[in-house]
């Protein structure tokens, strides 16, 4: 029976991190099945949905700890459980781009919050606008809305937030 277990891996960026832990799983047995990988600062972050039975879950408790004193790397480990499909939401992918300022993340997760839907991922960056240099700010996104509710109306409220908080906003289906 496949069992589920997150990895959460943070270290000092440098090459061969991502080859280490793969190989980790994959010596253990384990499968990856869903990751996030990025460079924060100096420090690299990985995410890891891996799967694998009893056994395989219980090695790679074990060989992380090893890798993680060996190397520096603050793993953390927890077992979890398959998502169970969710038929009552519909996905829906949001872009947002504006001039970087305080308190995005918090107002647009908020706004989300507030209607009961559920955020799935969330990515942003900082950036200098190409011909100006301006501090500029990104923000990507897929939201799980309930089917309950009304999209014409949610995009409506989505796009007069955007508005009041000066924001270029795209609010779109996700695309299969």
């Amino acid at each position: 029976m496949k069992q589920h277990i997150v990895i959460s891996a943070v270290g000092a960026d440098r090459i061969g991190m991502v080859h280490e832990l793969a190989k980790t799983v994959a010596d253990s047995g384990g499968s990856i099945s869903e990751s996030r990988m990025t460079s924060l600062g100096n420090e690299f972050a990985m995410l890891l949905l891996v799967t694998g039975n009893w056994h395989t879950l219980a090695k790679l408790e074990g060989e992380f700890k090893k890798l993680g004193d060996a190397t520096g790397l603050d793993i953390r480990l927890r077992r979890t459980e398959a998502r169970a499909a969710r038929n009552d939401m519909l996905p829906y992918s949001i872009d947002v781009v504006c001039l970087d300022q305080t308190g995005i993340v918090a107002a647009m997760s908020g706004f989300f919050s507030q209607r009961g839907i559920d955020i799935a991922e969330l990515s942003t960056r900082s950036y200098a606008a190409a011909h100006t240099g301006a501090p500029m700010f990104s923000l990507q996104m897929i939201v799980n809305v309930p089917s309950r509710l009304h999209i014409g109306v949610l995009r409506e409220e989505f796009l007069d937030f955007c508005d009041h908080q000066n924001l270029d906003a795209i609010f779109e289906p996700v695309k299969n």
